[in-house]
């Protein structure tokens, strides 16, 4: 019986993860791909018009604190001001699964 319980419960947590890398993966292409593409390299059209930094860069990534990119997803970029504040239109937790998911298109 315990045996069977926690394999429930793991199944139960893999598929709260996978759910939730879904849920990243459907916010970036709803709210981030337009401009800065599928991968973050920013090679859309918007991208290019704007200078949008390439989020995939070894060097920016390591520049970049979960905090500051989290910063910018909910209050906006200082740099660049069409990167709108997302504080009013996304939960905290989504906000987090974006910080997460920026964090995959690390290079090497």
């Amino acid at each position: 019986m315990k045996t069977r319980i926690a394999l429930l419960l793991s199944f139960s947590l893999a598929t709260t993860a996978s759910a939730s890398d879904e849920t990243a993966a459907e916010l970036w292409t709803q709210k981030c791909k337009s401009c800065h593409g599928p991968d973050g390299r920013a090679q859309t059209q918007m991208g290019k018009k704007e200078s949008i930094v390439d989020l995939s860069q070894p060097a920016w990534q390591k520049a970049q604190t979960d905090e500051d990119i989290r910063e910018v997803i909910s209050d906006g970029s200082p740099r660049n001001k069409k990167m709108k504040p997302y504080k009013e239109k996304l939960t905290p937790e989504q906000i987090d699964s974006l910080v997460k998911f920026v964090r995959t298109f690390k290079k090497g």
